[in-house]
C-alpha cells in the first residue's frame, strides 16, 4: 500500500478541520456559554476572528479533497463506500455551515460588547437565532443568552 500526496492531504486537512470544529464545540463553547454576556460576546468575536481566517478555506477543501480521493481511489476497492460516505458527510457539513452557521456568524460581527446594547443588533436577529439552537446535551439546562440579560 502506497501513501500518495492526495491521500495525505485529504487525511491531514479533514482530520485537522474535524478536530478543530469538535474541540470548539465540545470544549470551548460549553465554557463560554457560562460567561457573563460582556465576556461571552468578546470571546465569540475573538473566535470568529481566528476561526474565520482558516475555517472557510479548510471547510471548502474538505469536500473537494474527499470527493477527489473517492473518485480517484474507489475502483473496486473494499473501502469505496466509506470514501463516498466521507465525501458526502463533508459536503453535508459544508452545506449546513452555509445554512446555519454563516447567518449566526454575520450577526455576531454586529454585536456590541456592551450588554446594554446587546439586544439592539439590527432587529435582535442574533439573539433570536442563538436562543433557538438546540443544544446537544439534552439533560443539562443551557441558559439562554436573553435570559441572562433580563
Amino acid at each position: 500500500m502506497t501513501f500518495d500526496l492526495l491521500e495525505f492531504a485529504t487525511l491531514f486537512v479533514t482530520g485537522f478541520t474535524s478536530c478543530a470544529e469538535f474541540g470548539s464545540y465540545a470544549f470551548v463553547h460549553p465554557v463560554i456559554r457560562d460567561l457573563p454576556p460582556d465576556h461571552h460576546v468578546a470571546v465569540e468575536k475573538g473566535l470568529l476572528k481566528t476561526f474565520g481566517r482558516v475555517m472557510p478555506v479548510l471547510m471548502t477543501l474538505c469536500p473537494i479533497l474527499s470527493l477527489s480521493y473517492a473518485i480517484l481511489n474507489s475502483a473496486g476497492s473494499a473501502g469505496s463506500a466509506i470514501r463516498w460516505c466521507s465525501a458526502a458527510a463533508f459536503t453535508a457539513a459544508l452545506i449546513s455551515t452555509f445554512i446555519f452557521n454563516v447567518p449566526i456568524n454575520l450577526a455576531s460581527f454586529q454585536l456590541e460588547r456592551d450588554t446594554r446594547s446587546l439586544g439592539i443588533l439590527s432587529g435582535s436577529a442574533f439573539l433570536v437565532v442563538i436562543d433557538r439552537i438546540p443544544f446537544a446535551f439534552p439533560g443539562r439546562r443551557h441558559p439562554r443568552l436573553t435570559d441572562r440579560l433580563a
